[in-house]
């Protein structure tokens, strides 16, 4: 197979510093390649690279023409089906990273807690925040989704 794994995600920010400084100051992204890109109206975009160092989150300015999906939502009760639902990060502690987004001005979603889901049983433990931005963010401890090997462990 030829596919090496996800590269990056795209989003547009409503405030584009304070975007850049929310994934920096709350999930640990640093700041790599950023460009503008007067053909597509960018005014500024960046790449943030996350702890893992190769996962990235594209982050371009609100007057940006770029290829989307959907068009922006209004209101909560716009959103696009089919449009990305939210962007879920691997954390060591679900609740410090929970209240870190919140004092850094994300609204809460849902609160820490554990989940059990399918069968074979499997828990997470995970919360979700609208990041200022309005992303809808998922922390979530290290768990193994591969069933595989999750069975072969029982």
């Amino acid at each position: 197979m030829n596919n090496k794994g996800l590269a990056h995600i795209a989003i547009q920010a409503k405030d584009y510093p304070a975007t850049i400084q929310f994934y920096i100051e709350v999930l640990g992204f640093k700041r790599g390649h950023h460009w503008s890109l007067p053909s597509f109206q960018i005014k500024e975009a960046s790449m943030l690279i996350s702890p893992d160092g190769r996962t990235c989150l594209e982050v371009f300015d609100d007057d940006a023409v770029i290829p989307a999906q959907g068009k922006k939502a209004r209101t909560e009760e716009e959103v696009a089906y089919g449009a990305m639902l939210h962007l879920a990060f691997y954390v060591e502690d679900v609740d410090k990273a929970f209240q870190t987004a919140l004092a850094h001005g994300a609204k809460p979603y849902v609160e820490a807690g554990n989940l059990t889901l399918g069968d074979p049983p499997l828990l997470i433990r995970n919360a979700l925040v609208h990041s200022p931005n309005g992303e809808v963010i998922e922390f979530i401890q290290d768990v193994d989704f591969d069933i595989e090997s999750y069975s072969s462990m029982q």
